[in-house]
């Protein structure tokens, strides 16, 4: 047997749906601001750190003599070639 939907149902799923969007629309902005607060305080501190680090690197930058080379990495150490990447084929255009 095939049932029908009544108004009331309809009715009461149309209010639910609404209740749900006006209550998701006032948390968020409720919320909002604390997290935007949050993000804010987490970006000024990975800022700070960043910029904490730059100037010990500058400071034991400056602590060298003038003249002075310094070398921070060796080149050439890590690299790795792999020889067996494949071979050459010379081919010729056929008209």
């Amino acid at each position: 047997m095939l049932a029908q939907a009544s108004f009331v149902g309809f009715v009461r799923t149309l209010l639910i749906i609404m209740l749900v969007y006006y209550g998701f629309k006032i948390l968020s902005r409720l919320l909002a601001p604390y997290i935007i607060k949050q993000v804010n305080k987490k970006a000024q501190e990975r800022f700070r750190d960043q910029f904490s680090k730059y100037q010990q690197q500058q400071q034991q930058k400056s602590h060298t003599k003038e003249g002075e080379t310094t070398i921070d990495k060796m080149p050439g150490k890590n690299k790795s070639s792999n020889k067996d990447v494949g071979e050459y084929v010379d081919f010729e255009e056929i008209d």
